[in-house]
């Protein structure tokens, strides 16, 4: 008997790509200095620090990734909250330092959307919008790591 879920490809991949992403880009965080420690020294990426000093996500000259953006920010992720013993979903803004930190707490929301079983339980819900989160959630990824310089040469030079 197998217990693997059918569904559809394509957003099986991209998952797969935005989860391997994140993981890069949560190891170069911190292997960058953008780095904090929590309750048993437990090592945290500082996501907030890094959209603090990177250049705007919004002077990117690819046209991609305005795409993304607009997307992202016009389209975000809702949040997945538990009031009066009913699971919801909320369209809830985070609290964000700029726009770059908005517009990465936003990618964040889609990862632990579907991370945490948010928004996958053997079948994606509304794939035509998880595709596109997703996709863009890669795409402003990508773009963050590019803008860094010292992102970008942990990525390219991954060591332990």
């Amino acid at each position: 008997m197998t217990y693997l879920v059918e569904c559809d490809q394509g957003l099986n991949d991209l998952a797969t790509g935005l989860f391997r992403v994140f993981a890069q880009f949560e190891y170069c965080l911190k292997v960058t200095g953008y780095c904090v420690a929590s309750s048993g020294d437990a090592a945290n990426p500082d996501w907030t620090r890094f959209a603090r000093e990177l250049p705007p996500l919004t002077g990117s000259a690819d046209p991609g990734v305005a795409e993304a953006i607009s997307y992202v920010l016009g389209n975000p992720p809702k949040k997945q909250v538990y009031a009066n013993n009913v699971l919801q979903w909320r369209v809830v803004a985070p609290q964000a330092e700029n726009e770059n930190d908005l517009i990465l707490l936003y990618v964040r929301r889609v990862r632990n959307n579907l991370f945490h079983g948010g928004k996958f339980n053997g079948r994606f819900f509304d794939p035509e919008r998880s595709t596109e989160l997703l996709k863009h959630s890669i795409t402003v990824l990508m773009a963050a790591i590019i803008m860094s310089p010292v992102m970008l040469e942990a990525y390219e030079n991954r060591t332990d």
